[in-house]
């Protein structure tokens, strides 16, 4: 990986991983994978759960696809330490690839630069993420306060997200000049 490590990557990686609080006093090994945007080896036991390691495309490297990965580690994390207590634990992160997004995208707006993978957004979100993508934190953070409470949150927020899309954006006021890209 020190080969394909570039300045700006890891800058990035240091910048991506203040925001993991919980991952500060543990080393992670950061590679290189040229097949995905990104992979985690997430622990299975408290044995594995020093050997921390991610993977990551370079090239393409985004926010939203390093995020993803620390978040996969801290789901493992937690099911290790669920096993270990045998008992519920109330902050853990449940497993899974569109839970991973709803709580990447939570964490931190560092993470809303690139669109979540797994999350279902209407081609029109996908396209002109900028223009939604504070909104589509705005209710990832509602849905993690309805997980409380809503069994179905998931779906809750997909529907949500839907909604947004069928909203018009930014249409010029009465009164504006429209102005045409030439």
């Amino acid at each position: 990986m020190k080969k394909r490590l570039s300045r700006r990557a890891l800058t990035m990686l240091d910048k991506a991983l203040r925001r993991f609080p919980e991952l500060q006093s543990r080393k992670i090994t950061v590679g290189y994978t040229s097949a995905h945007l990104g992979s985690a080896v997430v622990p299975l036991s408290a044995g594995a759960a020093a050997k921390l390691t991610i993977r990551l495309k370079v090239r393409k490297l985004t926010y939203n696809t390093i995020g993803h990965e620390l978040t996969h580690l801290l789901q493992g994390l937690s099911r290790v330490r669920l096993n270990r207590d045998k008992r519920k634990a109330d902050g853990r992160i449940p497993g899974g690839e569109k839970q991973c997004d709803i709580w990447t995208l939570a964490r931190s707006n560092l993470f809303c630069d690139d669109a979540p993978t797994y999350i279902r957004l209407p081609r029109s979100v996908r396209e002109n993420w900028p223009v939604y993508a504070r909104s589509v934190r705005t209710l990832c953070i509602a849905a993690l306060e309805k997980r409380k409470s809503h069994r179905f949150y998931m779906q809750w927020l997909e529907s949500r997200i839907k909604d947004l899309a069928r909203r018009p954006r930014g249409e010029a006021k009465a009164g504006e000049q429209l102005s045409l890209p030439f």
